[in-house]
This record gives C-alpha cells, sequence and structure tokens, in this order.
C-alpha cells in the first residue's frame, strides 16, 4: 500500500479538511509537517462540525496523529484546541497523539512581533494571520528558537534566552516596546511545560516503526503551493515550503516516504489576504461564487477574495510539487452559471505567457486570458459517481485536467464525507 501526501494547489482554502478526512478514516497514522495554527480545516461528519488548526485530521477518527518537526507549534493554542475537541466527543491522549520533541514552539513575543511588524508595514502589509508563525521561523532559522524538548530543561534555559532576548529585545526597543520580560516567559513556560511534553517525543523514531510494519501514512500539508516561501506569490507568502517534499524534512522520514501525491484544488479560485490574484473577479460573479461557497477562512474569519479557475497557476503548482493527481472541489459551487471561464495563459506587456512570473510586479500586471464553457442548470451536490454529473460538469472537469496536465483522482461534490466520486484511489500503489 502506498502512503499519500496531501497538499494544497491553490493558496490553501482548497477544502483539503474534507479529502483528508475521508483519507485519514483509511489512513494508519496521519502526520502535519509544516505551518502552524495559521492553517485551518473544518470537518463535517454526521452533525458535528470539527474545526482544527494544529491537531492533524486523523485525531477525530482515532487515529494516530503526529505533529511534525517541520511545524511551529504554539503550546496555548494546542491546549485551547485539544480542550475544544475534548468537549465534543473526541479522545486525546499519548496513545493516538505524538509531537516532535524537536518542534520549534511560538512564543508570546512572536505574536506581538507579527502584529508590531503588520501595523507597521502600511501599504507593505502581507496579510499574516498575527498569530507569530514568520516570527517563530525565523527564529528557528537564526538558531535561537526554544524547542518543545526545552521545555524538560527549564531550569538551564539562560544561554538560549540570552540568544532569543538580544534579538527580540533590539527589535522591540526599534518599536518604542519594553524588552522581553525573561521572568514572565519563563513562568508561562513552566504552567504549559506538562502539558505538551507528555505528547513529546522523537517521532520519527515512531513513524520509522509504523512505516516498517506497512502502514499507511497520511501526510497533511496546511495552506498551498502558492503560499510556498520559494515557490509562491513571494513576498505574499508562508513562511514555509508548502510543497510536497517537504513532508519528508518535516516529518524525519525520507523523500521516498511520500508516495502519491494528491493535490487538492478548488473548482473555482480563492485567496485569503493580500497579494496578486490574476482572475480575481469584482463583480457580480465574484460575489456569487464567494456567497454559494461560504468564502471565509476557517482561522481567520476573513472573506476571501474570488475569481475563475486559473489553469496556469495550478498546472505550475503540480509540476513544482509532483503531484500525481488532484482532488477537484466545490464543484456544486458553479451550479446554475451560465458558463464558466478558465484561464489558459497571461498577457504581460504584449507578450503571452504559460506561467507566472516570479516577480511581484509582474505577478501584479498579468492579464488573464480565459476559454469560456457552457455551464450547467443541473445540480451536481451529493453526486456520488459521473452518472450523476451534468454532463457540461463533465466537459469542464475534463478540460481543466487537460490544461494542468495533471489527471483528476477525486470530485468532491459536498462537505459530506461519502459525497465523493472516487477516480484513483490514492492508497492504492
Amino acid at each position: 500500500m502506498a502512503n499519500v501526501t496531501v497538499i494544497g494547489a491553490h493558496w490553501g482554502d482548497e477544502g483539503k479538511g474534507k479529502i483528508v478526512d475521508w483519507l485519514a478514516s483509511r489512513a494508519d497514522a496521519v502526520v502535519r509537517f509544516q505551518g502552524g495554527h495559521n492553517a485551518g480545516h473544518t470537518l463535517v461528519v454526521g452533525d458535528q462540525v470539527y474545526k482544527l488548526s494544529l491537531l492533524p485530521s486523523g485525531i477525530v477518527t482515532g487515529t494516530l496523529s503526529i505533529i511534525g518537526n517541520g511545524v511551529v507549534l504554539d503550546p496555548w493554542a494546542l491546549q485551547s484546541e485539544v480542550a475544544k475537541l475534548e468537549s465534543q466527543g473526541v479522545t486525546i491522549t499519548p496513545d493516538n497523539f505524538a509531537l516532535a520533541d524537536n518542534c520549534a514552539l511560538i512564543l508570546p513575543m512572536h505574536r506581538d512581533l507579527d502584529g508590531l511588524r503588520e501595523t507597521a508595514a502600511g501599504s507593505g502589509k502581507i496579510g499574516t494571520t498575527g498569530r507569530g508563525i514568520g516570527p517563530a521561523y525565523e527564529d528557528k532559522v537564526g538558531r535561537r528558537a526554544i524547542r518543545v524538548c526545552d521545555l524538560a530543561h527549564l531550569d538551564k534555559m539562560d544561554p538560549q534566552l540570552d540568544r532569543l532576548c538580544a534579538h527580540h529585545d533590539a527589535l522591540l526597543a526599534g518599536f518604542d516596546q519594553p524588552p522581553v520580560d525573561r521572568a514572565k516567559l519563563l513562568d508561562e513556560l513552566r504552567e504549559i511545560a506538562p502539558f505538551v511534553l507528555q505528547f513529546a517525543q522523537p517521532v520519527w523514531k515512531r513513524l520509522k516503526k509504523v512505516r516498517k510494519a506497512g502502514a499507511r501514512i497520511l501526510f497533511e500539508g496546511a495552506q498551498g503551493v502558492l503560499l510556498d516561501v520559494d515557490h509562491g506569490t513571494y513576498p505574499f507568502v508562508t513562511s514555509s515550503n508548502t510543497v510536497s517534499g517537504t513532508a519528508a524534512s518535516g516529518s524525519g522520514l525520507g523523500p521516498n516516504s511520500t508516495g502519491f501525491v494528491l493535490g487538492i484544488v478548488k473548482a473555482y479560485t480563492t485567496r485569503v489576504g493580500s497579494g496578486p490574484f490574476p482572475t480575481e473577479l469584482g463583480d457580480t460573479d465574484g460575489q456569487r461564487l464567494g456567497e454559494r461557497g461560504h468564502e471565509f477562512g476557517t482561522v481567520t474569519g476573513r472573506q476571501r477574495r474570488c475569481g475563475w479557475f486559473d489553469a496556469v497557476l495550478v498546472r505550475q503548482s503540480c509540476a513544482i510539487s509532483g503531484v500525481t493527481g488532484i482532488a477537484l472541489t466545490k464543484v456544486d459551487v458553479l451550479d446554475g452559471f451560465d458558463s464558466v471561464k478558465i484561464c489558459t495563459g497571461y498577457r504581460l506587456r504584449g507578450k503571452i505567457m504559460d506561467y507566472f512570473p516570479a516577480h511581484s510586479a509582474d505577478q501584479a500586471a498579468v492579464e488573464p486570458i480565459y476559454e469560456e464553457m457552457d455551464g450547467w442548470s443541473e445540480t451536481t451536490a451529493g453526486a456520488r459517481s459521473w452518472a450523476d454529473l451534468p454532463a457540461n460538469a463533465i466537459k469542464y472537469i475534463q478540460r481543466i485536467q487537460e490544461l494542468i496536465e495533471t489527471p483528476v483522482a477525486l470530485v468532491s461534490t459536498s462537505p459530506e464525507r461519502e459525497d465523493t466520486i472516487l477516480v484513483r484511489d490514492p492508497f492504492i500503489d
């Protein structure tokens, strides 16, 4: 049996939660390998709605769920999320949840710095969630992070705190803020440490054992390829690598462990926050997509920007992340449109382009070239086979897979787990 790596092929918010939940029910372990609690999944299981930001989706079904070393962890956010899920009847213990002991922590100073920077940035705002993810990754790369394993050695923290505070105190002074209160920070860490440490372990070792036993591992990505710090719409990106290759480094397993790469692709395009968006619609069609798709961020509640499907961006995402097949979500949102459009290329200062350029000025200047197709009046909601889909919806799906040069593995037709058309099972080699 193959492992499966799930990534978003847009800017996140593609409907990964439902797909990951569906796959998690058939996996033996689910692993988060990057990002922080700036990501969000909404799972609908029967009459229960679960909102996850940190915990892998498998936790709802009792599947072994692991937060890998590539994640930056806010321990207080984790405690809050665990309490919320337990109040909904979900069991979370060290038997079904493990946390990498070499995860870098998001601290209160990271959240403060995130907010101070965004406020001061003016027109240069990135549109972060303000949750400290970027500053935490900066400290990790700068070799001054406090990690999960450090919580067991808080009486020996002075050298680390010296490095950390030398950096942050200077930044805070630049914003006319007082220095880090080291005593308060240590008190807060001592209070949260027992909760976090009960789950901490070398997860690479546990995953090695799981894999050796022939179990199926699902690697769960956060955000999307277009938010990758290298390959996304820089600087309007997240602070980690979101491509499928990060599953290896962010979990402690090798690059041959990622298996089938499933790219989650919405049947239209959305984006939260600032940055270029070639097919964005500011008209009634864009408003209709947003209203019908309930386009509000799971984590932030911010309204998402909406536009037509951009085959250029998705083709690029699939190539960069080695996508084996896509899961097309929210096709039902397009029900009732007289016609639908797909972006097949860009025009940039008179030149035709078949890829999205790297420079932000060029990204902002490209004009989409559209191909228009007939829409469908019938509903696709709840369809579970090709026979349930209108002919024009099938033509639309087929045209998408031609343009992105990647086959459709499954189609999601509602938030419900079972409303899925399976073309190719990602878990079968």
